[in-house]
């Protein structure tokens, strides 16, 4: 990737949200729901002791995202229930659950943009704000920009919003339309998989539209420091008329992001956008506006390529990288533990902690959780924290942050070998700096012990020792400068091993 930086670049800054932040992703509900049975009784966000508050303030975050604050749609929640794939997802996940007590419905599924009564409401989220902000934490709340619940109130106020169909359309594929007081409207979707039954479809190049989102996207604004847009490509114009076709008409001359985020910047300016993006979609979305934008791609070559594919990832112009949103879970996707296994998921761990752009860690991530909770669901199952996992992240995240390794300029490094010895090829390595400070990650993706010389960029270190300290494990190491350059630091590391190494003049 290479071209000009986006244009609202990753400089931006709120409260608690530096460039690059640190986001840490917790189930909303879930949580109070914990917060209730720790404590013991019923409980809104405004209730919860400073303990609660401290929990989430976790090492080197920056920002915490409360995901599913929305009221969420009890006419969603009854498709979903005749759902049996959805019900048996539900079961699987929480053995015994209640479908009155346990079942709370999808928080993508919006009723109305006000906070849920059962989080307290808009005080609920005033006060977690307010809470976070003493811990120099920012908030982030979500966005759903596709479409809404079947009860929500623009579909009675502002019918114009939406793609619409004929009772032709209706009676040819009721699967994909609905009639909602005498109208017909298309089912929400995305264009890969068939129609969701629970959500009508907004009409991403209707200008009432447009004027709607940058209104409630306005009034978010007033409550947090960014929003999350979820599955932000759908409302691309060449993505939107390709999923419509003849529903959509016309594209508009002006993409719906420019113009929507341009409205709401006008009023919060500080205000941060992340886009949940697919399908390569990420530089564009972040040319259109967007601050940070998922790094699926990674996350994908993490779970299922090895070093050479990361390393192709990591060769992108680094203006977009910074503009990117590294992970290795979230609600959407198979919890970490599971899906890498603890050796795997460590090394990855260093990856993400220390690559530009944005970091996102689930809660629940760092205790070693392996079931993946539905989001419809306000309660998880009871599973043993992996009291070794919790050391490592924390350890890991505490060194990033006191050491200021996200700060400052980022150099992917060669990872050389020799010809009886190809196991560089399994090695990823990285520099940052920032002034006098200069650092050094390696890391082992693969299962096996891998060796490579990695010669440093700095220009300055020839004639004189130098120490690097690995901040992860306390051992130092002593080089010279002129070999640090060529051949290059000699590193030799275990099976998902890995170096964060800080380099000190002697």
């Amino acid at each position: 990737m290479s071209g000009s930086e986006p244009a609202h670049g990753t400089g931006r800054t709120a409260a608690g949200c530096r460039p690059e932040p640190v986001v840490y992703e917790v189930n909303t509900l879930v949580w109070l729901g914990e917060m209730e049975r720790r404590y013991g009784r019923r409980m809104r966000l405004q209730d919860l002791p400073k303990d609660a508050w401290d929990d989430l303030a976790v090492p080197g975050a920056d920002v915490v995202w409360l995901m599913g604050v929305w009221r969420r749609s009890p006419a969603g929640l009854e498709i979903a229930l005749r759902s049996r794939g959805l019900v048996g997802s539900f079961t699987e996940a929480l053995p015994g659950l209640s479908m009155t007590e346990d079942v709370a419905g999808s928080p993508y599924c919006v009723r109305e943009y006000v906070a849920d009564d059962r989080l307290g409401g808009p005080e609920g989220i005033a006060v977690a704000r307010a809470e976070l902000d003493r811990r120099g934490l920012g908030l982030f709340l979500d966005y759903v920009p596709n479409h809404v619940a079947p009860d929500h109130p623009w579909l009675r106020e502002r019918p114009g919003c939406f793609v619409r169909g004929t009772r032709r359309d209706l009676d040819r594929d009721p699967a994909a339309f609905v009639e909602l007081d005498g109208r017909i409207y298309a089912r929400g979707r995305d264009p890969n998989f068939p129609p969701w039954p629970d959500v009508v479809q907004l009409d991403a190049f209707a200008p009432e539209t447009r004027a709607a989102t940058a209104e409630v996207l306005s009034v978010i604004g007033e409550q947090c420091d960014g929003v999350r847009c979820d599955m932000a490509m759908l409302l691309m114009n060449d993505v939107f008329a390709r999923t419509w076709g003849e529903f959509a008409g016309a594209p508009p001359t002006e993409e719906f992001w420019p113009d929507v985020l341009a409205r709401v910047r006008d009023r919060h300016p500080a205000m941060v956008f992340v886009a949940e993006a697919y399908w390569d979609l990420e530089w564009s979305l972040q040319r259109q506006g967007f601050d940070y934008c998922y790094d699926k791609r990674l996350y994908d070559r993490i779970v299922h390529g090895d070093a050479e594919s990361v390393r192709a990832h990591l060769r992108a112009d680094p203006g977009y990288q910074r503009g990117l949103v590294r992970f290795l879970e979230n609600h959407d996707e198979a919890r970490a533990a599971r899906a890498l296994g603890p050796g795997k998921e460590r090394a990855a761990a260093v990856m993400i902690a220390t690559l530009p752009g944005a970091t996102l860690w689930h809660e629940g991530q760092f205790e070693g959780r392996e079931v993946r909770v539905p989001v419809f669901l306000a309660r998880r199952p009871d599973e043993p924290s992996d009291a070794g996992t919790r050391r490592f992240h924390e350890r890991l995240l505490a060194a990033v942050r006191d050491s200021g390794l996200r700060e400052g300029d980022w150099r992917l490094l060669d990872c050389r070998g020799w010809p009886d010895n190809l196991s560089s090829l399994d090695l990823v390595a990285w520099s940052r700096s920032a002034g006098r400070r200069r650092h050094v990650v390696v890391v082992n993706l693969s299962g096996r012990p891998a060796q490579a010389r990695v010669p440093l960029p700095w220009t300055d270190l020839a004639g004189r020792e130098h120490d690097l300290h690995d901040l992860l494990t306390g051992a130092s190491y002593r080089h010279p400068g002129a070999e640090l350059r060529d051949p290059g630091l000699y590193v030799a590391l275990p099976a998902w091993g890995a170096h964060l190494l800080a380099l000190d003049e002697r």
